[in-house]
């Protein structure tokens, strides 16, 4: 079928609008006609070149929902109709680390960034002319429609309003797994959650679900640090420096249990930042993404060892999507979590620029892109 998408054309363009081609779901894949798209700042590292994919031009997007349209053969408790969130981790189910209740660190992950489907390795997207695109994380959820793996998709309740379940696709699974699962906030704990954008502001959620007596939030823009309160934080400041000392006396000296770094892009000598307001024993959750260059991080050995704080890598909040998607969305239907109030605009595709500025800019926490019929 054609189609049209959000593609960049090579590191350091704007996004453009294009019309392409999209195959059908061969055996193991479906069709989804998408509600909505999430708009991460991940895609604006392939924007940026910050981590480049192996090719351009690239088809965006990894956050989406919406309904099954097509399914191909062999494909097993999905249909046409249901109500389904993408997941840009695929999960096989089966592989070492699913098997280990993993889902998140799935085997499938390694062909994510290939721009190949995961059914037979060939590409499901290609330009008018023929050439293949490079689907984000094999999703390409910045199109109307996106034929993609059944691993990926995960079906959700009908009642569920497809421009919120969009969310939970990636961004807020990611930050509130970030303070709770990979971090391991508990009851009283101090945590400080350090930028406040889609990933952050659902840290910050999150740890104070958890029981959290401190929430330090720390970002630069004033409307976040706003939010933030809003969100669950109990002190918010512009920068760490300016929240260390109130870190200190706050704990009585103790520091953070818990740290989590959702800033915008990673720079090295963020790591012995957080390390320096981070309690014996505690954990500095990274879920930033710095440039595919650097390689090194600065960071107190000493402190590692004599002190046993832990660095503390995290993907997709640091639990299995199938578990994190349901019970978050179930969170929102009692309304325990807070997702309306996390989108501060919605965009058409054709505003997608639009979008990217506002939030590098600060003016979003979370911008959606809504499709409508004139885009199917």
């Amino acid at each position: 079928m054609k189609t049209k998408g959000a593609l960049i054309l090579g590191p350091g363009r704007d996004w453009e609008i294009a019309e392409f081609d999209l195959g059908d779901p061969i055996a193991g894949e479906v069709q989804v006609r998408l509600a909505a798209a999430g708009l991460c700042h991940s895609d604006d590292h392939l924007r940026t070149g910050d981590q480049p994919p192996p090719f351009y031009p690239v088809l965006g997007g990894h956050e989406g929902a919406g309904i099954v349209t097509k399914v191909g053969a062999n494909v097993t408790g999905l249909r046409e109709g249901d109500h389904v969130v993408l997941s840009f981790i695929a999960a096989c189910g089966r592989c070492r680390a699913c098997a280990r209740g993993r889902q998140h660190l799935c085997d499938r992950g390694a062909s994510i960034g290939t721009g190949r489907s995961i059914a037979d390795g060939t590409y499901r997207a290609a330009t008018r002319s023929g050439h293949p695109i490079h689907p984000m994380t094999l999703l390409g959820a910045f199109a109307p429609y996106v034929t993609v793996h059944q691993d990926s998709v995960i079906k959700i309740e009908d009642d569920i309003p497809l421009d919120r379940a969009v969310l939970v696709s990636c961004g807020v699974c990611t930050g509130w797994g970030s303070a709770v699962h990979a971090g391991g906030t508990q009851p009283g704990d101090a945590v400080v959650v350090i930028g406040c954008g889609g990933i952050g502001m659902n840290a910050i959620q999150g740890a104070a679900m958890a029981g959290a007596r401190f929430v330090f939030a720390i970002d630069p823009v004033a409307f976040k640090r706003e939010q933030a309160l809003k969100f669950g934080a109990t002190h918010v400041f512009s920068s760490l420096d300016e929240a260390a000392s109130h870190i200190q006396d706050l704990t009585w000296g103790a520091l953070a249990d818990v740290v989590v770094l959702a800033v915008g892009v990673l720079e090295p000598e963020m790591i012995q930042s957080a390390l320096s307001v981070t309690a014996k024993g505690g954990t500095v959750a990274v879920t930033a993404v710095g440039p595919a260059g650097v390689d090194a991080a600065a960071m107190s050995l000493i402190q590692l060892t004599a002190l046993e704080k832990r660095v503390q890598g995290v993907m997709f909040g640091g639990a299995s999507p199938r578990a994190q998607v349901p019970k978050l969305l179930n969170l929102y239907r009692n309304g325990a979590l807070k997702l309306d109030e996390l989108v501060t605009r919605t965009y058409r595709l054709e505003d997608i620029t639009v979008g990217y500025r506002d939030m590098l800019e600060g003016r979003n926490i979370r911008g959606i892109i809504e499709f409508t019929d004139s885009d199917y």
